[in-house]
């Protein structure tokens, strides 16, 4: 079975599915995009690793690691292994050292666990064949949504930037210890965006 990288190229939210989003992975050596839909807090929990983004209280992904890692229990890829009825499957491939062994998982959950151990993302080509959009097909698209990006997923307009532009650096990083406590990543990494192009 060969196995085809891939890469995150976006998230954004889904036009299809109310309080869904779109997750695009790109096979690294070739022009096929792979989108997933999937739920609000997987996505969060991607964008936030992502991001770079450090939450007060560890998200569900991030206890998973840390427990991982006190049962010395590393990841070394995520597959996303088959495609069933309109339904992705994927597994975890883990090791203990002595042993590999192999978790199922939501793509959208096997994703948000391998951004955190840094390993990288695969399919196999069935999987491909089947869902993946050639990216000859999205040129013919409009340009705003051929670039499916990060910040297409935000909801800021305009003028929600240029009040970020016209707030003090003491006010931004009080709004982002807010937003972080609020758990509103969204926010903090448009305020967190801000502050890096200050610096």
């Amino acid at each position: 079975m060969k196995k085809i990288q891939l890469e995150i190229l976006g998230l954004s939210s889904s036009q299809s599915q109310t309080g869904s989003f779109a997750l695009v992975l790109g096979e690294r050596d070739g022009n096929r995009r792979l989108p997933i839909i999937i739920g609000m807090f997987e996505a969060q929990s991607i964008a936030i690793q992502i991001e770079k983004i450090n939450p007060n209280r560890p998200l569900t992904h991030d206890l998973f690691k840390t427990f991982a890692e006190q049962m010395n229990v590393g990841i070394s890829e995520i597959l996303i292994s088959d495609l069933k009825e309109g339904v992705f499957y994927s597994k975890i491939v883990c090791s203990d050292g002595t042993k590999d062994f192999e978790l199922d998982a939501r793509p959208s959950d096997a994703i948000a666990i391998g951004l955190r151990f840094g390993v990288p993302i695969y399919t196999v080509e069935s999987v491909l064949s089947e869902a993946g959009i050639i990216l000859s097909d999205l040129e013919d698209e409009d340009e705003e949504n051929e670039d499916v990006t990060l910040k297409s997923s935000s909801s800021s307009t305009s003028t929600s930037k240029e009040a970020l532009n016209q707030t003090s650096v003491d006010e931004l990083n009080k709004m982002l210890n807010d937003a972080l406590e609020k758990e509103d990543y969204e926010k903090a990494a448009k305020i967190r965006d801000e502050l890096n192009k200050r610096n």
